[in-house]
């Protein structure tokens, strides 16, 4: 744990629970982590703001340098409110609309389109522009099946066996493929995967086929440790052997070209944790439940992917050790945080701490049963200060704004 124990008491104490906390040293940190272990000189990280799109965490990504991987015309509304330009985005969503693509084009930010028909569309709406292409790396890796993106089963990306109608619908329009694209999955282990793909990709991009390009992204998928006996991937081994292969691909192409790469969840998973406080204990024959103030809707991946999330006692931490099913306040009985979770002795009024609370916990949730959304601190724990920089509704805020959105 990265934050002391008594820091998130402290927080939970100052800002009631439920209660999402992120580090911004942490956030810096996996920023910097990444420039170190990539040693091409014309490298960018993109973050994938999908996996947490909090203002202040942005503000702090740009003032840093990052650039955004955007996937609705909302995000890119947020990411140009807070001083985003257009030449720091690139846009990948998919199944994307008519008017979505008129809006993201006219901001100027460069389309990553992975499909066909699209870049058909695309060309005849907007012919000589510039595009990149998303492919689908024929790899299938990640940490759940609802999080791989490549393969047959996905709707991810253009075939690489269709590179050659690629060419010919860019040349009907005179479109000018500047970038090439792929993403593989979530949570990488297998790091022979990502290089499957990288070298899928790579064939591809012979000076022949795609004479234009600028860039190449990799993607993302960069997993991180969520079991504490876990061990961490090699990132720095990693990202020296993809800059190496880069390197020898910049020779065949015949110039040096950009290396991007979109890490979310490697951003900003290990910064975030997310505080509850034990209201009910009950024993049901053979469980120990503990029940909490909060629920699936405000941290949904146990639920969704079956994902584990370690669990601290800050009030209790030197509790005799018991087993416990650790359940949320929503009328589900899939509503668990953790099923038969070794934790030292819980008592009505702990606070507990789920970890790696940063990427895709508060961004993927919802006000299912009516539950407003917790309260976000930022703290730095390098110099120890913390600002609420997004506040809790009200329960009757929340009924305002539902009333506010009705057509009765």
């Amino acid at each position: 744990m990265a934050l002391e124990p008594s820091t998130l008491s402290s927080l939970a104490e100052t800002y009631g629970t439920p209660l999402y906390v992120y580090d911004a040293a942490r956030l810096r940190q996996q920023y910097t982590a990444l420039h170190r272990y990539f040693t091409w000189p014309n490298f960018r990280v993109l973050y994938a703001m999908k996996a947490n799109y909090n203002a202040a965490i942005l503000a702090l990504l740009r003032d840093l340098g990052a650039w955004l991987d955007t996937v609705s015309p909302a995000e890119v509304i947020l990411a140009q409110r807070l001083g985003y330009t257009a030449d720091r985005m690139l846009y990948t969503a998919n199944n994307m609309t008519n008017d979505e693509v008129t809006h993201v084009h006219e901001t100027g930010i460069l389309l990553n389109i992975g499909s066909l028909s699209r870049l058909d569309r695309y060309g005849r709406q907007f012919p000589g522009s510039r595009v990149c292409l998303r492919f689908n790396p024929d790899v299938v890796a990640g940490a759940h099946a609802k999080i791989r993106t490549g393969g047959d089963l996905t709707k991810f990306g253009i075939l690489m066996d269709d590179a050659d109608q690629v060419v010919d619908i860019a040349r009907r329009h005179r479109l000018r493929i500047v970038g090439l694209h792929e993403h593989t999955g979530s949570g990488i282990a297998e790091t022979q995967a990502f290089y499957d793909s990288i070298d899928n990709l790579l064939a591809l991009a012979s000076p022949e086929r795609f004479p234009d390009l600028e860039f190449i992204d990799f993607g993302g998928g960069f997993k991180v440790p969520y079991h504490p006996d876990e061990a961490p991937v090699d990132y720095k081994k990693m990202g020296a052997r993809i800059s190496d292969r880069f390197a020898d691909f910049c020779d065949q192409y015949g110039r040096k070209l950009a290396l991007y790469i979109e890490p979310g969840k490697f951003m900003v998973a290990e910064c975030g944790y997310m505080l509850v406080t034990v209201n009910t204990l009950k024993i049901n024959r053979t469980r120990k439940i503990a029940g909490v103030d909060s629920g699936f809707p405000q941290l949904i991946r146990p639920m969704f992917y079956d994902a584990y999330h370690h669990i601290a006692n800050l009030s209790n931490p030197d509790g005799m050790a018991d087993c416990y099913d650790i359940c949320g306040n929503i009328c589900e009985t899939g509503d668990r945080f953790a099923e038969q979770r070794m934790l030292p002795e819980v008592r009505e009024g702990d606070i507990l701490a789920i970890e790696n609370a940063g990427a895709y916990c508060y961004t993927m949730g919802g006000v299912y049963n009516l539950r407003a959304m917790p309260a976000e601190v930022l703290v730095d724990s390098d110099n120890g200060r913390h600002e609420l920089v997004r506040r809790r509704l009200s329960n009757e805020e929340l009924i305002d704004q539902i009333l506010g959105e009705s057509t009765l």
